[in-house]
């Protein structure tokens, strides 16, 4: 079986933010295809270097610096904090907004040198592991004639087509630990503290981390109906629990904030910082320390009292942190699948498996939009049962 232009090397490249096992995706996607022997060429930091490739030279891809032929040796690798491939945020594909830009030159540049580079080194197949934005690359490189399989990566399990992604309940382990640890200290001072939880666009790793780091109350996007965050609402109904556990003498507990609530604040707080690929980094806007500042004056306003309520985030922490044994296995399982689909010709299709590990094909159609070529994803059903548990583990609010 050949691929691309006829070549018949696998690629593999890891985009976007860190996740725990993400090596023993690298180590089970290269080593299913090694024992087969396939070559598999190991692409450093997504499509940083791809998509600057020049044919005339200017830009050349070099072995050890921007990619490595990987071999048997990555079985070492499978329980390893970080990235092995090392990533990045690059998008090549940002420009593009329908179908029709495909065809545009200068929409289309980066990805059409992703395509040159992929065919200079001999890859006529490529992996993909990461996000939405690694997803939407997949899809355009696949209607471009070039047979993708992605397999899908998040701490924020908000993708669509699969329960759980790899990492997931490591950071949230990772998360408890943090949780417990000022929890700890809040009892110990009859303090406050709101810990600022990643999850851009949904609230699985907040309302878990706080159903584990027993948070008095668990707040992300999936709980404002309204488009604009009302902030004063919100730090009122936080000062409400603090006054109802004091009447039961509880002068302490931990809120647990999602980033995602950056996303509806009023435009005078929203963030502007970007990374030098251009996205928005919801980190800066701190939305916590917002909501502290609010309620520690909502506080003194209404009880003439001062209280400590600290802010502290907990991200950056929980992406690289020692992947428990769950992740790996499905990590690897899903590493495994990416072969697995590879011998079915199940191309333009994202790697998922079912409840008992059984690995499923997930075509691109399903999980992006045909006419906006937008990614679909994946919120805390309002209503649902892991919803209300993160609602019944916390505070009661009646007296």
């Amino acid at each position: 079986m050949t691929g691309y232009k006829g070549n018949k090397k696998i690629g593999v490249l890891f985009s976007g933010g860190p996740a725990p096992s993400a090596n023993a995706v690298i180590s089970a996607v290269s080593l299913s295809f090694i024992d087969k022997k396939i070559p598999v060429i190991g692409l450093y930091y997504g499509f940083e270097f791809l998509e600057l490739f020049d044919p005339n030279h200017r830009f050349s891809l070099i072995e050890d610096t921007h990619y490595e032929t990987m071999n048997h040796s990555i079985s070492k690798i499978r329980n390893m904090k970080g990235v092995y491939l090392k990533t990045s945020r690059a998008n090549p594909g940002k420009h593009i907004k329908c179908k029709e830009d495909l065809q545009d030159p200068e929409k289309n540049e980066k990805l059409r040198n992703i395509l040159l580079g992929l065919d200079n080194l001999g890859i006529g197949y490529l992996i993909t592991i990461g996000g939405d934005d690694a997803l939407k690359t997949a899809n355009f490189l696949s209607l471009m004639g070039l047979p993708v399989i992605h397999i899908p990566k998040t701490i924020d399990n908000d993708y669509y087509g699969i329960a759980w992604t790899f990492g997931y309940w490591s950071a949230v382990q990772g998360s408890k630990e943090a949780i417990l640890n000022v929890k700890a200290d809040a009892e110990s001072t009859n303090s406050y503290f709101i810990i600022e939880l990643m999850g851009r666009k949904a609230g699985w790793i907040t309302y878990a981390s706080g159903i584990v780091g027993e948070a008095v109350m668990s707040i992300s996007i999936e709980d404002i109906d309204e488009d604009i965050l009302d902030l004063d609402k919100l730090a009122d109904q936080i000062v409400d629990v603090i006054i109802r556990r004091e009447r039961r003498q509880k002068y302490y507990g931990v809120i647990c904030i999602a980033e995602s609530l950056a996303d509806k604040l009023p435009d005078k707080y929203r963030p502007t910082e970007k990374d030098r690929h251009g996205n928005i980094i919801y980190g800066t806007a701190e939305v916590g320390r917002i909501i502290r500042d609010l309620t520690v004056e909502k506080y003194k306003q209404r009880t003439g009292r001062n209280k400590k309520i600290v802010y502290k985030q907990v991200g950056y922490e929980t992406r690289n942190i020692a992947p428990i044994s769950f992740d790996v296995v499905l990590g690897s399982m899903l590493g495994f699948g990416a072969y697995k689909l590879y011998e079915k010709k199940q191309f333009s299709s994202m790697v998922s498996v079912s409840n008992d590990f059984q690995v499923i094909s997930v075509p691109f159609s399903e999980l992006i939009d045909n006419e906006t070529l937008r990614t679909r994803l994946r919120n805390v059903p309002k209503g649902s049962d892991f919803f209300e548990l993160k609602d019944a583990l916390s505070f009661k609010m009646e007296d």
